[in-house]
Parts: structure tokens; sequence; C-alpha cells
């Protein structure tokens, strides 16, 4: 088998996440010592352990929680008494590391006309990995979008069978028009995206959501897509528009609130 650091590895080359859970301290009886390790997948699969049981149950939910929200964690356990909630009988305490192992975000383009490319460049330099995808072959390869790491000349609805759309992705539909939304946007609501934003005027997202509705999607589903995409900027370039949508991206990402600093500044003073 390999070791855990071997396939901590791998996973980093294909830009995929895990947590690494270390026991850090042991008193008493307990499963499993200092140093034992454990490194969780996304889908539940486990490299090693730290003692089975419920403890190990224990870990790996909290191992999951913590892959999607990036905070590593530090979890104590007793194992005297399942009475009181405790995981074990053995009469010992221990103290699991959680260590969240996150991918580099990946933003992926769909639509490489002008205002695409511009999204790619600017996300290559904010060191998203980029993912470009439009049917039209000619616009989707590295000579088209030298800021591309990966191209998908393909249809909207088929993305998700030729790339794996994770809670680590982020969608940007910079679309060419109404038909190609309706037609490709359902197969993208069924993946767990980080981010949904499409482009256009508010006429052009209500013509969208009302065609989708009739298609049978679902308001909850609808409720996903970011449109019109980006923050407020009165962005009129591609390049403009570009910083519009990726200061949304990262807002989201961040957990920014989009507001002018100068203003949480003035409402801090009152306060």
């Amino acid at each position: 088998m390999q070791s855990i650091y071997r396939i901590i590895a791998d996973l980093e080359a294909r830009n995929e996440a895990a947590a690494l859970c270390t026991i850090v301290r042991s008193r008493g009886s307990t499963p499993r010592h200092t140093t034992s390790k454990m490194l969780v997948l996304p889908d539940g699969s486990l490299v090693g352990s730290v003692g089975g049981g419920e403890i190990e149950n224990r870990v790996i939910a909290e191992a999951r929680q913590a892959m999607l929200d990036g905070r590593p964690r530090l979890l104590e356990y007793n194992m005297s008494d399942p009475q009181r909630g405790d995981p074990g009988i053995c009469g010992g305490q221990v103290e699991v590391y959680v260590e969240p192992l996150q991918p580099k975000p990946t933003l992926v383009i769909l639509g490489a006309g002008h205002v695409g490319k511009a999204v790619a460049h600017l996300a290559h330099w904010l060191g998203f990995y980029v993912a470009v995808s439009d049917d039209r072959v000619e616009m989707c390869n590295p000579e088209a979008i030298p800021d591309g790491d990966a191209f998908y000349p393909v249809l909207m609805a088929d993305l998700p069978a030729h790339l794996k759309i994770t809670p680590w992705t982020y969608l940007v539909l910079t679309t060419r028009g109404v038909d190609v939304d309706v037609a490709g946007l359902p197969a993208l609501l069924d993946t767990p995206a980080a981010y949904i934003g499409l482009i256009g005027s508010r006429r052009r997202w209500s013509m969208t959501r009302k065609q989708l509705l009739e298609k049978g999607v679902s308001e909850e589903k609808l409720g996903r897509v970011r449109s019109p995409i980006g923050l407020e900027l009165n962005a009129e370039t591609p390049e403009e528009i570009a910083v519009s949508i990726l200061a949304e991206v990262i807002m989201l990402q961040k957990g920014g609130s989009g507001q002018a600093m100068a203003a949480q500044m003035e409402k801090k003073d009152v306060a």
C-alpha cells in the first residue's frame, strides 16, 4: 500500500481534496496512539485509521466538514462511558487534529468569447485553475485562450461527463444566448458547484428562467444561479466585466460583503 504522504502528493497533483487526521495525544487505554494517521477522501473512503468504531465515525464526519469549510479542528474524546456520549469504553482519552487539504479552486468558463477570454486571463493571474468549455472547437483551445489550463470543446449539457465538478468549482457562464443556457443549465444545476453565475441582462435571465421552469426545473435549483453575474461596477469592456465577475466570486469565496471599505469604516466609526 502507498504511504499516506505519497497519496497526498498524488491528490495534490490531481487538484483533489482530502483531510488528514492525526492523533496528537493519547492517554490511557486507546485503540490507536500518538502519530496514528487517517486520510479521509471526499467520498468517505479512508486510508489508515485512528481507532475504528464510533470514534472513527465521528472523526470522519468532522473531516468531511473540514474539507468544505477549510477550517482545521482539534477533537478531544473521552472513552469511558457511552451512556454520557463517549465514543468508547477503553478508559482513555485521545486528541485528533484534523487538517483539511483543499484543492486549488477551479474556475470553469463556459463560453469562450471576448468576456470569457478576459475572465480566463484574470482568473489565471488570481491563482485559479482555469478550465474553458465551448462547443465551438475553434474557440476552445490554448491558441485562442492562452490562460486556460484545460479545455473541453463540448456542449454545456455534456460538461459534467467530462469534468468533475466539486464544491471547489466555480462556474462562470459567459455564453452567447438563451437557447444555449436553456439547453445546458439543467445539467450544471445538478452538480455541487460552489458558484453558478450567468452573464446577461435581467431580461435575458427572466426569459431563460421562464423556459427552464416550463421544462420542469425547480425554483430551488434556479435559485442557485446568480444573474446578472458580477458586482455592479458599471463595467463595459470585457476586461472590466471580468473584474466585476471575479470580484463576486472572491466575495463569495472569502465571505465578503461586496460593500465599499470606506462605508464599512464609517459604520464602525458610528458604532
